[in-house]
């Protein structure tokens, strides 16, 4: 049982390495062999996971450091217990579903190799992330799913708009990132040690923290604030709607599913930290119920499904923080689940959303019920108006962002380039 979890976990990463391999020798897969492959990968790794969720006890597998540099060691250990192990279940569950699925959306595509190549990263990514026994090792995996998501965001890069879309979720992740980066820093300055195991004391979900000081607080809100780059919440909200020019299985699998809650499962760890800081909590419950109102806003005026889809899933995602921050981590888990599987189906059924909308209409005899009628009882046309015009501008955000960020580095660059090509 015990042995079993590190072959699990480093499945995907030997696809990887035996895919990259033909790659580089030239070898092309065909698609049936290539297809068939993930599905045999994903139905072991389901089974796997499956017998570890309903047989095993929470226990960890220290596989000894990385390198040690005086103190400081890089720990790789994994945990398996009722929070992790079904994370990694639905993973692999659901990554095997995108991959049988995506066999015929991207029949004949150029980059079908590279498609399913990036569904193995993005997979041992989020393995890592959900195993980790530390946020040391939890970040290997964060930045796998990052860089696996960007790539997918840019998969079709005969067109201009997903490569500027890739590039700034790529910045967005780059700015979140920073966060957890710091954290992890702070607590190997303060406390010697990043591992859940000397951070929070119990078996989950009966968990407290094990350290309570005012540096707890601090790092606290860099991880709420990492968890909400992740999940595309409060100041990070912007980039979900761009990761829509991905693929629509990509984007079920990452914005739907998996990725997209990867920064809940951050928030669900670090929980016993975030609830013994007042101040971190706040923060928390106030990031996700402004993204909630938001997105559930945008969402209905949105004009394509994908985008749509996203905004929706954007505001459940503030309501799981709400969750989070109340101490309902139980409630949250269920939550996430539910949700992740809606939304995957959701995404994938989205090219098909117009044939299945008018079977509904004739179904219903020509006579649909209108949806938001409860806004315009409870708000008076003033209001209303005011808020459709937020919502039509998506919040203001991009507007923000490209006004008071984008455009004063972009000028300093300018004025760097012109000092450079005199000073030569």
């Amino acid at each position: 049982m015990y042995d079993l979890l590190p072959y699990l976990t480093a499945l995907p990463g030997l696809f990887i390495i035996v895919l990259g391999c033909l790659w580089l020798v030239g070898v092309n897969l065909p698609e049936s062999a290539l297809t068939r492959s993930t599905k045999l990968l994903y139905a072991l790794l389901s089974l796997g996971f499956g017998w570890l969720m309903f047989e095993a006890n929470s226990f960890e597998v220290d596989l000894g450091s990385w390198f040690e540099i005086g103190s400081y060691h890089y720990p790789i250990t994994l945990v398996a217990d009722k929070l992790s192990i079904p994370f990694a279940f639905m993973t692999v569950v659901l990554a095997g579903i995108t991959g049988t699925f995506s066999q015929r959306y991207l029949h004949r595509d150029p980059g079908f190799f590279r498609f399913f190549l990036l569904l193995h990263v993005f997979a041992q990514g989020a393995l890592i992330i959900f195993l980790a026994g530390s946020l040391d090792l939890l970040v290997a995996g964060w930045e796998l799913v990052g860089i696996s998501s960007v790539l997918l965001v840019g998969f079709f890069q005969y067109r201009r708009d997903p490569i500027r879309n890739a590039l700034r979720v790529f910045a967005t992740y780059r700015v979140a990132d920073v966060n957890i980066l710091m954290a992890i820093l702070l607590l190997h300055c303060w406390y010697h040690t990043a591992s859940w195991d000397d951070l929070v004391r119990g078996v989950w979900p009966n968990l407290s923290p094990a350290i309570q000081d005012s540096g707890i607080t601090i790092i606290s809100i860099l991880l709420v604030l990492a968890a909400s780059g992740k999940a595309s919440q409060g100041p990070f909200g912007g980039w979900l709607a761009r990761a829509m020019e991905g693929p629509t299985p990509s984007s079920a699998v990452f914005y739907g599913a998996i990725s997209i809650h990867a920064g809940a499962y951050l928030l669900l760890r670090a929980a016993p930290l975030i609830l013994s800081s007042t101040l971190a909590q706040a923060v928390l419950i106030f990031i996700g119920a402004g993204t909630a109102i938001v997105g559930t806003l945008v969402h209905r005026t949105c004009t394509d499904a994908k985008t749509s889809i996203a905004y929706a899933a954007q505001t459940q995602l503030g309501i799981i923080f709400v969750e989070i921050g109340l101490g309902w981590t139980t409630f949250a888990v269920w939550h996430i689940i539910g949700h992740a599987l809606l939304r995957m189906m959701q995404f994938l059924r989205a090219p098909s959303l117009l044939h299945d909308h008018h079977k509904l209409h004739a179904a219903a005899g020509g006579h649909l019920a209108s949806t938001g009628a409860h806004y315009e009882r409870l708000l008076p046309p003033s209001i209303q108006l005011w808020l459709y015009r937020i919502a039509l501008a998506r919040g203001f955000y991009d507007a923000a962002i490209d006004r008071f960020i984008v455009a004063p580095i972009q000028a300093i660059g300018r004025v760097l380039a012109v000092s450079e090509r005199t000073s030569k």
